[in-house]
């Protein structure tokens, strides 16, 4: 008994992150924001030790894709990964749909990190690299490629070695003969749903009319690139690199709701200008297509933002396109992305990672980053996001140093908190607070069984 005594008092004086096998979930909350670059809800997961893990809802999702999961994670042990992972993944889906699951599943590696007092990449396996090289996505809204060049060699002066900019239909759609068009569907594509709450019935109405215009998939739309239009698309690239020179990767993104057939013309036309790859030029779906896509040109073929789980990939993995694009809140989280990564490289395809959210959501796909051994490049989305890094503490600052993020050797994501104060500034519309109680889905219960 003495010996027994004598343990438990040194146990009770060894410093530990945590205790694990003790450790439970015991709330689920929200602080709903926009502007870094775009709408997203930064997720809190509380335990009964006072650890608590952080994730992030997918840029344009809602936050109720995390709050409905949260009755099926109340009492249970995060350290769990997996087996809750399992548990909610029916909850997800593709595009923004695979928010919640994966907001959750980073939120459960970030507290399993701090639990055991370990960085989340080295529980992946560890490190093949000290830092995670970064592109600078810049939009493309300038009326020419010298402008837009200038724009991108800005970013270049800053450190980055990787860049992304728009190529496509909305830079051409005002050009008269520039894009064949059924009458009137090219101003419908200008339009983009309001976030806030809708005002009036009418309100509502029109804003799910143009939500329906932006679900027409590209081959269906009746939208072509005439001969004048990919000449200017082409002049839009060519002064580009005439401005930022052939040193640096340039990858193309936002061609717009167009055919397969026009995205082989636009892809030949700038074959020369070496883009580093043409992005989501047709619905991932479309896998034949892609197949079709990549046999017709040598300008690399990326996809992947939009497709939830490894099993999705997979179909044009086996298609040949060149770059696999996961963006973790979509995808699946943590473990999934690096499977996806993983099964890419048996098919000698490189990933890159799409991420245009919060420092949360850099610092998830970070991990990854370094410790996958076919990892390209990382997104970067918020050059103009002034109080970005003021999101969080406990990161070096700036976050995205001279064109790389270098994840910190500390537990779980590496982030201390979030600064409440810097989030209350950029609430969403119709928001009024963060984290506030959602005990309301304390109880939310189905028979989520999917067999018999």
């Amino acid at each position: 008994m003495d010996d027994q005594i004598a343990a438990q008092s040194i146990q009770a004086n060894v410093r530990t992150a945590s205790r694990p096998a003790d450790l439970r979930i015991t709330d689920l909350r929200v602080a709903e924001i926009v502007g870094a670059p775009f709408r997203s809800a930064l997720v809190k997961i509380y335990t009964n030790q006072g650890i608590v893990g952080l994730g992030e809802v997918r840029d344009g999702a809602s936050a109720s894709y995390a709050l409905m999961l949260k009755s099926r994670l109340l009492g249970e042990n995060p350290c769990d990964i997996d087996r809750l992972f399992r548990r909610i993944k029916q909850f997800g889906g593709h595009g923004r749909q695979g928010g919640g699951v994966s907001a959750v599943e980073i939120a459960l590696w970030d507290l399993a990190g701090k639990a055991y007092g370990v960085p989340i990449y080295q529980m992946l396996g560890g490190k093949f690299r000290d830092k995670v090289r970064c592109y600078c996505d810049t939009d493309a809204e300038k009326p020419s490629g010298t402008e837009t060049g200038k724009r991108l060699k800005a970013r270049m002066d800053m450190g980055f070695t990787f860049l992304k900019m728009d190529l496509g239909l909305m830079q051409i759609a005002d050009v008269p003969g520039a894009v064949v068009a059924p009458a009137g569907s090219l101003e419908s594509y200008r339009i983009h749903p309001g976030q806030g709450p809708a005002r009036s019935m009418e309100d509502r109405r029109a804003r799910n009319a143009v939500y329906d215009t932006h679900n027409v998939r590209h081959p269906f739309t009746g939208l072509h690139f005439s001969d004048k239009g990919l000449d200017l698309l082409e002049q839009y690239i060519a002064e580009v690199r005439e401005v930022i020179g052939y040193e640096v990767p340039l990858a193309i993104d936002h061609v717009g709701h167009i055919s397969l057939q026009n995205g082989i013309r636009l892809a030949r036309r700038i074959e020369k200008y070496v883009p580093a790859w043409l992005e989501d030029v047709i619905p991932w779906q479309y896998t034949e297509q892609y197949r079709q896509l990549q046999q017709a040109t040598t300008v690399p073929i990326c996809t992947g933002e939009d497709i939830y789980l490894k099993e999705g990939f997979e179909p044009l993995l086996k298609a040949g396109i060149s770059v696999i694009h996961p963006d973790l809140l979509t995808s699946g989280g943590i473990l999934e992305t690096k499977k996806i990564g993983d099964m890419a490289q048996d098919h000698g395809v490189a990933m890159a990672i799409h991420m245009a959210e919060s420092p949360v959501a850099a610092m998830a796909a970070a991990h990854v980053a370094v410790a996958t051994e076919n990892f390209m490049a990382l997104e970067y989305h918020s050059v103009e996001v002034d109080w970005w890094d003021d999101i969080v503490t406990g990161l070096p600052g700036p976050l995205v140093k001279d064109g790389f993020i270098t994840v910190p050797d500390k537990p779980g994501l590496g982030i201390d908190d979030l600064v409440d104060d810097v989030l209350r500034e950029h609430l969403q519309p119709g928001v009024t607070d963060i984290w506030q109680s959602t005990e309301s889905w304390d109880d939310d219960y189905s028979w989520d069984r999917t067999w018999s």
